[in-house]
């Protein structure tokens, strides 16, 4: 198990872990441990304890500086809805860390593979286990390939919705037309890059860039709402 799953992590996001006791343990839970006291083995809880609030930081930081307009009310909000329980056992069955958990054949029995609150402490188990095993570099890059992307399209609240917010400002004195258009690509295919611009009523109000045309246009929406309020139109 621990050599395919070590396979899977480097094929999918090149992290080769340097203790693989590290690993072993971040993929077993106190069932399996229970049910094999003679192995001597350690439960993923005191990594997923750890994992938890490296996961807090790095989203806590990026939240930070990547949406200066929402108050501190709007953060915690928006933070506790990226980093709640089935928001992680999704990105678990994602990374397909549920293939790879180590359980008691009580726990597998009771479907506990699919259950939402031990793919979470499993996902955070993972992470606390990068974060020692590699440092906070490592922990970094794995959330901005596997969570950032899914905050980036606005996949967790109204409050990343730019698209609509921009809506909002632009028509709350009557309808008015607001355009997406692409306006150019590059990169080699597997790593594409999409450049869209927002016209209102023919007027440019903003650009942006992503992997994705839908990230794009959220970019775009962001840069002219940014750009309204700065103006003190919105």
């Amino acid at each position: 198990m621990i050599e395919t799953l070590m396979k899977e992590i480097k094929d999918t996001y090149n992290i080769v872990f340097k203790d693989i006791s590290l690993l072993e343990q971040a993929f077993t839970h106190s069932s399996y441990v229970n049910e094999h006291r003679h192995l001597e083995l350690t439960d993923n809880e005191r990594l997923e304890f750890l994992g938890d609030a490296v996961l807090e930081l790095i989203i806590s930081e990026y939240l930070y500086h990547h949406f200066q307009d929402l108050p501190e009310g709007k953060l915690t909000k928006l933070r506790a809805t990226i980093v709640r329980e089935d928001s992680l056992a999704m990105f678990a069955k994602e990374c397909k860390f549920d293939t790879y958990v180590r359980l008691g054949k009580g726990e597998e029995n009771s479907n506990g593979r699919t259950r939402s609150s031990l793919l979470c402490d499993l996902f955070e188990a993972f992470l606390g286990a990068l974060f020692i095993d590699q440092g906070s570099k490592a922990a970094n890059d794995f959330i901005y390939q596997v969570i950032i992307p899914k905050i980036e399209s606005g996949a967790f609240s109204h409050e990343m919705d730019h698209k609509t917010a921009l809506q909002e400002v632009l028509q709350k004195n009557g309808d008015i037309l607001i355009e997406y258009r692409l306006v150019k690509e590059e990169g080699p295919a597997h790593e594409r890059i999409f450049h869209v611009e927002v016209n209102a009523g023919g007027t440019l109000l903003g650009v942006g860039s992503g992997k994705s045309k839908k990230v794009a246009e959220q970019k775009a929406a962001e840069v002219a709402l940014a750009d309204l309020k700065k103006k003190n139109q919105c």
